[in-house]
């Protein structure tokens, strides 16, 4: 094995000529020099110095050596300096994945942060919803995944994250949405057994799930018109009055509901908002001041 410490010594022998005059450009002494040259010769099996009185000269795989350690320490050399810009957040590269309501709300507002605070790191952006999302992560496909489960779901969700660094971004309230003319449209508040009889417009398999899991426990079964992952296509359909949807509040915030109203879910369902990376990508400096941009974005 051929140490980096010994090429830098055999190229300051080959420069200065000695093994005294290559102690003081590397600031060390002569017989550390020296026993650094004989661990090198031991480790490639050949001698690669010439010693005769004073002179000093190089063997061909000495002279061999010397060529190609030029370009392995400027490539060290090149390589250190690129991981220490990344660990110093000067350089640096996310991959983002987000399901389509966070990408709208809390990826701007963090990632806008991000590049005032370090403007060397880049961040990649893709949509995707959970449980994709977290398994484009498990498959090293993202760096960074912003998920969310549902509070008290089931169906193979509990436990799901638990070999995963979980940093909980907020807790997301889902509000009825009816069109503005439906007769709950200015009620404070309704109970999902109150929207039985109607048509529903629902969202990403996982929302649609809950919302058949939650509909059920109320005591009837959703008649589903359509399903889309759009939400703006969710509130539209609503404002036309071709159906009822329950969204999250997230959501809400990044569609201008024109046509339909919003209003409060009795008792209350909640989704829980996370960012999600792999133990050893937390420690990456870029993927955790991301994580911390996400956490600050979602305490505003």
């Amino acid at each position: 094995m051929i140490e980096a410490r010994h090429l830098r010594v055999l190229r300051a022998v080959a420069t200065t000529g000695s093994f005294s005059a290559a102690g003081r450009e590397l600031g060390c002494t002569q017989p550390a020099v020296s026993q650094q040259m004989k661990a090198l010769e031991a480790s490639v099996g050949t001698p690669l110095l010439v010693r005769g009185g004073r002179e000093m000269r190089l063997t061909q795989a000495g002279q061999t050596l010397v060529r190609h350690a030029v370009g392995i320490l400027a490539g060290l050399t090149a390589a250190e300096e690129e991981v220490a810009a990344i660990a110093g957040l000067r350089a640096g590269r996310v991959r983002l994945v987000s399901f389509p309501s966070g990408s709208s709300t809390l990826v701007p507002t963090a990632l806008a942060a991000l590049r005032a605070a370090h403007p060397g790191t880049r961040v990649s952006l893709e949509e995707a919803e959970p449980p994709q999302s977290v398994r484009l992560l498990r498959e090293g496909d993202c760096d960074l995944a912003l998920a969310f489960r549902y509070e008290g779901a089931t169906g193979g969700q509990e436990g799901e994250w638990d070999d995963l660094v979980v940093r909980p971004l907020l807790s997301d309230r889902l509000v009825a949405l009816v069109p503005e003319r439906h007769r709950l449209a200015h009620a404070p508040s309704v109970a999902i057994g109150d929207l039985a009889r109607e048509p529903w417009i629902a969202g990403c398999p996982r929302c649609r799930g809950q919302l058949v899991e939650v509909c059920e426990s109320a005591g009837f079964t959703p008649r589903i018109d359509f399903a889309t992952d759009d939400y703006p296509a969710v509130v539209g359909l609503v404002g036309a009055g071709l159906g009822v949807a329950v969204l999250p509040q997230l959501a809400i915030e990044s569609v201008r509901p024109r046509g339909a109203r919003t209003v409060t879910l009795e008792p209350a369902v909640r989704r829980e908002i996370v960012a999600l990376t792999l133990p050893d990508l937390a420690q990456v400096p870029a993927v955790a001041a991301t994580l911390e941009q996400l956490a600050r974005a979602a305490s505003r």
